[in-house]
């Protein structure tokens, strides 16, 4: 129970609040407690310190796929963080469209699963690319068939790979493609009522361009989740080693195919004698039989070599490099 003032107390504080001696604030409770409102339905579980983290991690990963899939696509590809938030799992399911790719991926040792949904038009222009067409979507959307779905299971495969790196100064884990859904009914991994954090990435692969969104669920993330703050991830970068980027370059360098052609020589005849070609006619050309060839390399000159066969294969034997300054 409180103390209790005399009348002579309480006309001496009276008195100092009339004066102006004391001020009202000075004697509120300075214990009073606040009452701040709390959504049950969407209760606050990821800050927005929590938020901003996953977009640094995701913009590394952004990086990455800028760099891998041009391997595979042979085609310029740019991916950029558009916005991250946490919403329920009932809200990201129910913005998904018909028909909808999803890729379940098991992210151990976390517990759970993550889904990466990619557009639909970034699919279809996934497919006509790696089938040998320009990358154009198609005009009148439709289901996936077996063959598509197999064919962007390569790709999905890689895309998942990719996640290991950027999470490296969150946790060590070990990303796996489960399976592929075009349906969202059967890609129920949390209950809807579950918060989740939505990365949105946006994909431009030549002119097309669609979004890429991951799922990131709370029960997962749980055990991480005072990793995912500004400070400790840029405390726990790690200082690459510049050979492994560029072992990793020289690596993707040696795959390309570049074309290579030895140049016998060259010779300049009137239309009509090319008209009146016939087999066994002669063309003389501007070198002798002795010297050697110029070697283009695409449409540089980078090697001189001397004609010959091997087998019953023609082939040129290397005898000079020509340098650059050459």
């Amino acid at each position: 129970m409180g103390e209790v003032l005399s009348q002579s107390e309480i006309d001496s504080l009276l008195q100092a609040l009339s004066t102006g001696e004391l001020d009202v604030e000075e004697i509120k409770d300075k214990d009073e407690k606040h009452v701040k409102n709390y959504d049950f339905a969407r209760p606050a579980k990821f800050s927005k310190e929590h938020l901003r983290t996953l977009e640094i991690v995701f913009e590394n990963y952004g990086r990455l796929l800028t760099t891998n899939l041009p391997v595979y696509l042979r085609k310029a590809v740019q991916v950029e963080v558009m916005s991250s938030e946490a919403v329920t799992y009932q809200e990201f399911t129910n913005a998904l469209s018909n028909p909808v790719l999803l890729s379940i991926v098991s992210v151990a040792p976390l517990p759970g699963t993550i889904i990466i949904e990619m557009a639909e038009n970034i699919g279809y222009a996934i497919v006509d690319r790696m089938l040998g067409g320009v990358g154009n979507p198609l005009d009148k959307t439709r289901e996936f068939s077996e063959i598509e779905l197999l064919i962007l299971e390569r790709i999905l495969y890689t895309c998942v790979n990719l996640l290991r790196e950027p999470w490296s100064n969150v946790c060590e884990i070990h990303p796996k493609l489960d399976r592929i859904e075009t349906n969202s009914q059967y890609a129920q991994i949390v209950s809807p009522t579950e918060m989740i954090a939505l990365v949105t990435l946006n994909i431009k692969i030549g002119d097309v361009e669609g979004l890429m969104n991951i799922c990131l669920p709370y029960l997962t993330l749980e055990s991480v989740m005072d990793r995912l703050n500004a400070k400790f991830w840029y405390s726990n970068l790690q200082e690459k080693d510049e050979t492994v980027y560029a072992d990793t370059i020289e690596s993707l360098i040696s795959r390309v195919q570049i074309p290579i052609k030895a140049v016998l020589g060259n010779s300049s005849i009137s239309v009509d004698d090319f008209i009146n070609l016939q087999v066994g006619d002669i063309i003389r050309l501007d070198r002798e039989v002795d010297s050697d060839l110029n070697v283009y390399v695409g449409n540089i000159k980078k090697f001189t070599a001397l004609p010959g066969a091997t087998g019953n294969n023609y082939a040129v034997r290397i005898t000079s490099v020509i340098r650059e300054e050459q």
